[in-house]
């Protein structure tokens, strides 16, 4: 394998995720959502700044979690209010290249780190409960690409994961990610159940080629943002495939809002790069119900807000009020949503 210093291995994987990741949506008609923007609510002390911005959540209190990849990976924690209030984890074994943060109902933090292959859970107060992967040897060096074919899947080790999400009972499913591509379901002690896909990237339902965002509704369906393969996928709780939705364009993530009404926000970024065209293609973020009726969508690429630069991930807790992390802008914003024309379409 080739090994390279950290710092290059991820300049070269943004480059290798600009190359591809751009597709424009094909649905038409999809009205417009006015909002607002709030594009500097987050307070950092003084000489402290944010890097990529690649996962934002919020959890029961209002309070923001920022997972961002800096002098190196970082999780900042900020307020209501918007007022930094600690950063947890630091020099945390498990923190090395940022992907993912969500909080769950408990208020549980977890992470996803792509470049240590670990899932990590953390209570409310920042106390590690439980560690779902394993980190490559340091002794071996960063691995910037495997060579040859991807070894078979393991039950627990990942390979470069990306998201993860619960159901309803409490079962953990990990989107296991840029060189495995499957989802894979865990109990709630963390115990393999099963998976959908394998190491080997696929185009046929249950597969997929880099599942690059996920998310579980109230019912226990598993939404995979299948960002290669430029569409999004539903699977039951057992990882067998209900449809996919081929016509909202790349796939780059996916937010599900809670409550017994729940919204789904998928988001057609521009990819990373902002390649020649993509500014008149991708960068809107569309909002569905479960159903899959397009209800409008918001947002353009832009580096100024509120222009979108690589929207990596999206917090949804209120579904009219939208937190975005972005990558290439170093930032994070917030939308207030306001209500929709009346005019609905379909997600296919």
């Amino acid at each position: 394998m080739t090994r390279l210093p950290a710092f290059l291995c991820a300049a070269a994987l943004l480059v290798a995720g600009s190359a591809f990741a751009q597709q424009k949506a094909t649905i038409t008609g999809v009205p417009d959502i006015p909002f607002t923007s709030v594009p500097n609510f987050l307070k950092l002390p003084a000489g402290e700044y944010l890097g990529e911005s690649v996962a934002v959540a919020t959890d029961s209190k209002g309070n923001t979690y920022v997972f961002h990849r800096r002098d190196t990976t970082r999780l900042f924690q900020f307020d209501r209010n918007g007022t930094f209030v600690r950063e947890i984890g630091k020099g945390y074994y498990g923190f090395e290249f940022a992907h993912s943060v969500r909080v769950d109902k408990d208020d549980n933090i977890w992470t996803v780190d792509e470049g240590t292959n670990m899932v990590t859970k953390f209570s409310s107060e920042g106390r590690v409960l439980m560690v779902l992967g394993r980190r490559p040897a340091a002794v071996d060096g960063p691995v910037l690409f495997p060579v040859g074919p991807n070894p078979p899947a393991q039950k627990y080790i990942f390979c470069r994961p990306t998201d993860v999400g619960w159901d309803p009972q409490g079962n953990i499913f990990v989107s296991d990610g840029y060189c495995n591509n499957r989802i894979v379901k865990y109990d709630k002690n963390g115990r393999f159940l099963a998976q959908a896909g394998s190491e080997t990237a696929g185009k046929g339902l249950g597969e997929s080629n880099l599942p690059h965002g996920m998310q579980v509704d109230e019912r226990g369906n598993v939404w995979v943002a299948d960002r290669t393969n430029f569409r999004y996928q539903v699977l039951d709780n057992n990882l067998k495939p209900i449809r996919e939705i081929t016509n909202l364009g790349v796939g780059w993530t996916i937010c599900i809002s809670p409550g017994p009404h729940q919204y789904v926000f998928h988001s057609n970024s521009n990819p990373n790069g902002n390649p020649p065209g993509s500014w008149d293609i991708t960068g809107e973020i569309y909002k569905t119900e479960l159903d899959g009726t397009v209800i409008g969508k918001f947002g353009k690429p832009g580096k100024v807000a509120p222009g979108f630069q690589v929207v990596h991930m999206m917090d949804c807790r209120n579904p009219n009020e939208i937190v975005l992390g972005e990558i290439e802008s170093w930032r994070v914003q917030k939308f207030i949503l306001q209500s929709a024309p009346a005019s609905r379409t379909a997600a296919r």
